[in-house]
């Protein structure tokens, strides 16, 4: 075969190549056409195969996801309960003694008067417990009356007191930190000659 019939075929050969390629393309293109335009046309096993084995693998991530993030917040929840049981826990254990100290005070033969030093000195402890958990009393017996800080439960008319001032505390209201945690019972003086003037 001479140099110019070699040519020739290899002309021929890389025309029927592109030809070829050329061909294979525009199929490519008419299928997906034909895909895009009739979505629901039949997927060649391959791509279903593939479509289906990545569909799973995604469901069977999901699937852990899900429980890691359930786990998570079963983890959390009970991490809460333990803090909280631990807290009261605390807070309990600094209360005991003076339950023991009531409980002494009961089975004591003493006068009226040793019974009331001994209940002043457990009021005195519980106070001290309380200032170390950082519960303060509210003010209220001399203050104005205020509603985000005491409760009223009545008035009395008081012409010694200005009106609105707390005349009466009838049980403590207390605080931990900002938080309120038991509002002032209180009875508020009414006087109805600052009212006049």
């Amino acid at each position: 075969m001479s140099e110019q019939e070699t040519e020739l075929t290899l002309s021929e050969e890389a025309s029927a190549a592109i030809a070829a390629a050329e061909e294979a393309e525009r199929e490519e293109q008419a299928r997906q056409a034909a895909a895009e335009a009739n979505p629901d046309a039949p997927v060649a096993r391959a791509e279903f195969d593939q479509l289906k084995a990545e569909r799973d693998q995604l469901l069977d991530r999901l699937a852990r996801l899900q429980a890691e993030f359930e786990n998570a917040r079963k983890r959390a929840e009970r991490e809460r309960i333990d803090f909280r049981d631990y807290a009261v826990g605390s807070v309990v254990e600094q209360f005991l003694p003076m339950l023991d100290h009531f409980e002494m005070a009961l089975k004591a033969t003493g006068t009226v008067e040793q019974l009331r030093t001994g209940v002043e000195l457990i009021v005195k402890q519980m106070e001290d417990v309380l200032r170390q958990l950082n519960v303060v009393a509210v003010p209220a017996l001399g203050e104005e009356f205020d509603p985000r800080q005491h409760e009223a439960l009545g008035s009395v008319e008081r012409a010694d007191l200005p009106d609105q001032q707390v005349a009466e505390e009838v049980r403590r209201g207390y605080r931990l930190h900002e938080r309120l945690l038991r509002p002032a019972l209180v009875r508020v003086a009414h006087n109805p000659k600052q009212i006049n003037e």
